[in-house]
């Protein structure tokens, strides 16, 4: 089978969940015998293509003419959708002038405004964003949603949420699961780990920012003997949050910033605890390799977090700084749960993920 990944177009310039996804996707179904190419162009030749496979609908506008693009070529769509919308969190915590605005439009008029101002400011308004501006947010998420043939979300819940949001009555999916890389995140030992000092920290692997819930973190390990290390960048958009975290953040939290992903490994595997308090996650990547390297995990409730963890996580409530503490003082203090790493390495590897992701395929009329 010869497939075609397609997804937004600065996929490589600003790397995230999605792309981690993608490149390990690509991987190991070319394990599988299938022949992968990946293309961020608008209108490529499909002719060598059996499937064309769109990922993130949260970007409507960069994968919207990838759709029609396959449409017009007569190419069966399938959409990976990592669908998820903060809209409580627009309208709770954001602050400033745009949370007054989430609280008088819907989720999908903010998704069109912050779409247009962000490639406006990154100068990258191209026909895509040009065409969302008569068509809408929602409008164009529609339309790839009425043109796919298979759905490939990240869980059952989600495949819900876009349902629901779409009106979507008969049609087909496979849930793909994130994943661990487990060539990377095993019980290999590891030789001269430079992160030694942190034993029995509290790990957070997550860009510092209002959607992570930083502050609210912060705020729950105050006043305590644990120790809360911060691995990861700062939004370059949100500085003054940045600054009242580091403000208000105690001698006992670490700032280290991005370290390598190999660097992971060794503070996973100091770490007692790892906490990824968001206002929504499809669960988190760092959740999954955490858990797979011996942390227990405190996680938020929002989003589809339950669908991979069920009860083998230690549950709290993003605004509540209180939830956090108390699940972070029942994680620190009960023994690991081999039965979260049985889980993890049983249904979230990447090779899980290509299975059921030619699963899907199978699936295309």
């Amino acid at each position: 089978m010869r497939i075609l990944f397609q997804s937004r177009t600065n996929l490589y310039d600003a790397p995230g969940g999605d792309m981690i996804q993608i490149l390990k996707t690509k991987e190991y179904l070319e394990k599988k015998g299938c022949f992968v190419d990946i293309s961020l162009e608008f209108e490529p030749d499909l002719t060598d293509y059996d499937v064309v496979h769109l990922f993130n609908l949260m970007e409507p506008q960069d994968i919207y003419r990838q759709m029609l693009n396959a449409k017009r070529q007569n190419k069966k769509i399938v959409l990976s959708t990592i669908y998820g919308l903060y809209t409580e969190f627009e309208r709770k915590a954001r602050g400033g002038l745009f949370q007054k605005l989430a609280n008088i439009l819907s989720p999908y008029q903010i998704g069109y405004i912050k779409t247009l101002i962000k490639h406006f400011f990154e100068k990258r308004m191209h026909a895509g964003v040009y065409k969302m501006i008569f068509k809408g947010y929602y409008g164009m998420m529609k339309e790839i949603v009425d043109n796919t043939s298979v759905f490939l979300p990240n869980s059952d819940s989600e495949m819900k949420r876009v349902a629901k949001e779409f009106g979507l009555k008969d049609y087909k999916y496979v849930s793909v699961p994130n994943a661990v890389d487990i060539s990377i995140f095993n019980d290999n030992p590891i030789e001269d780990n430079k992160y030694l000092e942190f034993k029995n920290c509290i790990l957070c692997a997550a860009r510092i920012e209002g959607r992570k819930a930083t502050l609210n973190l912060v705020r729950a390990v105050k006043n305590t003997n644990f120790k809360l290390v911060l691995v990861g960048n700062a939004s370059k958009n949100q500085k003054k949050y940045v600054e009242q975290v580091k403000q208000e953040a105690g001698e006992n939290v670490y700032f280290l910033g991005p370290v390598p992903h190999n660097d992971l490994k060794q503070l996973y595997s100091v770490a007692k605890v790892h906490a990824l308090v968001s206002w929504m996650e499809t669960p988190g990547l760092s959740s999954l390799e955490a858990g797979v390297m011996d942390c227990n995990l405190v996680i938020t409730k929002k989003g589809d977090t339950y669908d991979y963890f069920e009860d083998l996580a230690y549950y709290c409530e993003p605004d509540n700084v209180e939830s956090i503490k108390k699940a972070i003082d029942l994680a620190y203090n009960n023994p690991i749960n081999d039965s979260l790493k049985n889980r993890i390495l049983n249904n979230f590897t990447w090779d899980k993920t290509a299975e059921s992701t030619l699963k899907g395929y199978g699936v295309i009329n």
